[in-house]
């Protein structure tokens, strides 16, 4: 049996090789320090209020901009590039004036960075069509009174562009009955596919009738 010295002891060096081992990573940690900070100084971070170079093709022209990695693309159409067709409504994603096409994809402008899309393709309202020379979608508006105040227009425009295309291809949504089959260009897959645009003048059944024309159905 060990007497109490020796337990003394050997609880001591049990201590100090505890010690010794919480010590050693820390050593560890310093010696590896001097890589990591230099492998964290090549790799530029985003900073707030420090311009990042963003690199976009907006209604296909190439645009160059120093943004500030807070910037929604929302701001950055509107503010940088002076593209105010795209409307700034809630600024929550929740009335789809901001509506923009991104890649193909329609997106809430106000919801997203610009930064998070390098080298995307954008298309605004601006982008559709010009006085003149009007997006089908646009005359069918014009024709079907499919707008009352007009705010929310340009969203309903391209997120309906977007929509056709959708349907185009195949892409099925919350109504659609056979997923296997081509999604058929109803009145419900319409009211569906829309829904995230909100028009407070209430133009719902024009703005149906101009999309439905355009995709060659009766609403």
């Amino acid at each position: 049996m060990n007497s109490p010295d020796a337990f003394t002891l050997s609880r001591r060096g049990l201590l100090q090789t505890g010690a010794a081992s919480l010590a050693l990573p820390a050593q560890l940690a310093t010696a590896d320090a001097p890589a990591a900070a230099a492998s964290a100084a090549s790799a530029p971070a985003p900073r707030a209020g420090v311009p990042m170079p963003v690199n976009l093709k907006v209604n296909g022209k190439a645009q160059q901009l120093a943004l500030d990695p807070r910037t929604t693309l929302l701001d950055a159409l509107r503010e940088h590039l002076h593209l105010t067709g795209s409307k700034k409504g809630c600024d929550h994603g929740q009335c789809g004036a901001c509506t923009v096409i991104v890649d193909g994809r329609r997106l809430n402008a106000c919801l997203t960075l610009a930064v998070m899309h390098e080298g995307a393709e954008v298309t605004t309202i601006e982008g559709l069509g010009q006085p003149g020379q009007l997006h089908p979608l646009q005359a069918a508006f014009v024709k079907h009174d499919g707008y009352q105040c007009g705010y929310c227009t340009p969203g309903q425009i391209c997120s309906a562009a977007a929509v056709l295309e959708e349907v185009r291809q195949g892409i099925p949504s919350h109504v659609t009955g056979d997923l296997t089959a081509q999604p058929l260009l109803s009145a419900a897959e319409l009211r569906e596919r829309m829904s995230g645009n909100i028009c407070r003048c209430g133009a719902y059944s024009n703005i149906i009738d101009a999309v439905a024309e355009v995709g060659g159905v009766k609403a």
